[in-house]
């Protein structure tokens, strides 16, 4: 069978649309000669939803080259769910609550596989991934796909002059895992949390006696993390108790999001393979445990010289021009940003005061209670800023594409943000959103978010948060049990 037509003789989904550039009509071909050398059984076709969260189908090896021409069907109500895979959209209705024909019904979708993602799995024996697109079946983009919505904003930057880059600081938990909670009485929407116990009593922060209590997973995690191809720089350990911090050499454009979206997916499937339960919750409901954040570090580089455009000349300042503009644009738009970088109910328990999270918008000289940190100097190829609000379960995608319009806002504006705070805790400056609830109303406040992407998916976006806040809502905690119980 041609790469170009279908056992019909058609043009492929692929070639009629034109969905594939040269550089991945090329990977298309490495991969079926990879998939025969090593004898591979399965390939997963993969698309990270709204969340963040990998979905997709398992093609067997007789069927990849078919798969990737016609693409693979999904149904469009994965669309339409919320974190606990509640469909919250009113999919049999006319437009399916979207408005939309092609979201009637549960209709299908389309998988297009980026061949330049392919991997091989070390953890799954005969096992390929690809990540892959979303169109409808006419070859129009999903509107709703965030790979898409990034992949905009990139070339949007682009078209100014400037490359994205991007260096990963993640922090996440790592437990044993003692019941999985798989009584039938346990499912539901969402399950039971498993049962698990420390790795090690932690608050021995970056202590050699706790990193070797942590090696015995962490030796097969940054194994099969390298194997993939990630650029894995450090592996640490945190000030909590089984909590890791783990570090990636920057990359550029779209590859740190997809890296992130692989990372998070890896370091699960690794763990529960061998007994131990990983969470990129920002704060678990455990004794003792501390919150975890995401740490993004991001520069911009002409895209015609290869310089960095956030490296000062002066010792005296901390950044370039264009880096103070594009700082002023993250400040600015950080309340609006936060359903992006903050995306969770439970991402908010963590931006407290004192606590090396930031807890209002405010820059500084390498700085960690500051929201943005700012390490620049002149030579300094590596002068860049770190946006210290993101929690681990944020989707990368959006979190990234949050910062090029914030800071691409800031650089268009030409304006100085306010001068760098000493003391962030103290300094009078913005508060950062307080709750996810606050969150949302910032974002509906901040036009520029809708300006850029559109009414139809912010309003898509707000919908799906706000579903998750209802659901909170209609919750008795912990804590209402508490301090009501016996007083009334």
């Amino acid at each position: 069978m041609s790469p170009r037509e279908n056992s019909l003789g058609r043009a492929s989904f692929v070639d009629r649309h034109g969905l594939w550039d040269a550089d991945q009509m090329a990977a298309a071909a490495e991969v079926m000669e990879l998939a025969r050398a090593d004898g591979l059984e399965v390939v997963r076709f993969s698309f990270a939803d709204q969340h963040g969260i990998l979905r997709g189908k398992t093609i067997m090896a007789n069927g990849v080259a078919q798969a990737m021409e016609s693409g693979v069907t999904m149904t469009t109500t994965l669309l339409a769910k919320d974190t606990a895979h509640k469909t919250i959209y009113p999919v049999w209705t006319e437009g399916g609550g979207f408005g939309m024909t092609e979201m009637t019904g549960g209709g299908d979708f389309v998988m297009v596989a980026d061949p330049t993602t392919f991997r091989i799995l070390p953890w799954a024996q005969g096992t390929g991934w690809m990540l892959c697109d979303i169109y409808f079946p006419d070859g129009t983009p999903v509107p709703f796909s965030t790979r898409r919505i990034l992949q905009g904003q990139i070339a949007r930057l682009a078209d100014k002059g400037y490359d994205f880059l991007a260096g990963l600081e993640v922090e996440f938990h790592v437990f044993s895992l003692d019941d999985p909670k798989l009584a039938p009485e346990q499912a539901g929407q969402p399950a039971l949390p498993p049962d698990v116990s420390l790795l090690a009593h932690g608050f021995q922060y970056l202590t050699e006696i706790r990193t070797d209590e942590h090696e015995v997973i962490n030796e097969i995690l940054r194994r099969d993390l390298v194997a993939l191809g990630l650029p894995l720089r450090t592996t640490e350990v945190e000030f909590g108790p089984s909590q890791f911090e783990y570090t990636f050499h920057p990359g550029i454009g779209i590859d740190p999001a997809d890296n992130m979206i692989l990372f998070r997916n890896a370091v699960k499937q690794i763990c529960r393979r061998q007994g131990y339960h990983a969470t990129f919750m920002c704060r678990p409901g455990l004794a003792n445990i501390f919150s975890s954040g995401w740490h993004l570090h991001q520069s911009l580089r002409d895209n015609k010289t290869g310089e960095n455009v956030f490296m000062p000349d002066d010792d005296k300042v901390l950044l370039s021009p264009i880096g103070r503009y594009y700082v002023a644009g993250l400040l600015a738009h950080a309340s609006g940003a936060s359903v992006f970088t903050t995306p969770t109910v439970n991402g908010y328990k963590r931006l407290r005061p004192y606590t090396l999270a930031p807890d209002r918008a405010v820059w500084s000289r390498d700085n960690r209670g500051a929201m943005i940190r700012a390490l620049g100097r002149p030579n300094d190829l590596a002068s860049r800023v770190e946006n210290r609000i993101g929690e681990p379960a944020a989707n990368p995608y959006l979190y990234m594409a949050s910062q090029i319009i914030a800071g691409l806002d800031g650089i268009e504006r030409g304006e100085e943000p306010a001068d760098p705070a000493e003391t962030p805790y103290e300094v009078e400056a913005a508060a950062l959103p307080r709750s996810l609830m606050e969150a949302v109303a910032a974002l509906r406040d901040d036009t520029l978010f809708r300006d850029i992407l559109g009414d139809q998916f912010i309003d898509y976006i707000l919908a799906l948060k706000e579903a998750e806040i209802a659901r909170f809502l209609t919750e008795v905690t912990d804590w209402e049990h508490r301090e009501y119980f016996e007083l009334f």
